[in-house]
């Protein structure tokens, strides 16, 4: 589990795809302390939970190897990744940590794609669009994860959706690139698919 709070920002060095497609394995270098990623952890990238299946040090910076499978690569924004993509990191949720967002299970539902940005006084403004199957579970003042980031959700009207993002946030994440037409990993709230399939349960 994860808070949407991001730690760091990775950068892809390497990138291997399998003869097939289904696999890419992937190298990602951040700032992290080597001697605390074990294999197995669970490390959010971009909002997609990946496990570690290996680590290590190069040029004085730490490195993690993940493994991205068919199914996260048809329905996150991974197909895109690339050497050199930069990726909002944060690591597993533990017992006793500050939950400073809200509760994020790092599986990205789908994709939501900027429709427009405005860049205000002491913020910044994005509106979005996403399928109507994921739209149900997005409402005003409720929890979204864009990327990794734990957001607010501004407005809502049908298919799309509003947040607004301070400038510290702008500055430690990657969502200070973002532009109409770029492509997000979107989490929907649990509490919000929990409370949508009880009521459908009625």
């Amino acid at each position: 589990m994860f808070t949407g709070i991001v730690t760091d920002i990775g950068e892809i060095v390497s990138l291997t795809p399998t003869a097939q497609g289904q696999l890419h394995r992937l190298r990602i270098a951040c700032r992290f302390d080597r001697s605390t990623i074990a294999d197995g952890a669970s490390i959010a990238c971009n909002g997609v939970c990946l496990t570690v299946v290996a680590s290590g040090v190069a040029a004085g910076k730490t490195w993690f190897d993940v493994d991205a499978a068919a199914e996260t690569l048809a329905m996150t924004t991974a197909k895109h990744w690339a050497t050199g993509t930069r990726l909002n990191l944060e690591r597993a949720l533990k017992i006793g940590d500050e939950l400073g967002g809200h509760i994020v299970a790092g599986h990205a539902d789908g994709i939501a794609t900027i429709t427009r940005r405005d860049d205000l006084p002491d913020m910044a403004r994005f509106e979005f669009s996403t399928t109507r199957e994921l739209a149900r579970f997005i409402a005003t003042k409720g929890s979204v994860t864009l990327d990794g980031v734990s957001l607010t959700v501004n407005t809502v009207d049908d298919v799309a959706f509003s947040v607004l993002i301070i400038p510290h946030t702008l500055k430690v994440t990657t969502l200070g690139g973002w532009r109409a037409g770029t492509e997000v990993n979107l989490e929907v709230d649990l509490m919000a698919r929990y409370a949508a399939r009880l009521s459908e349960m009625k």
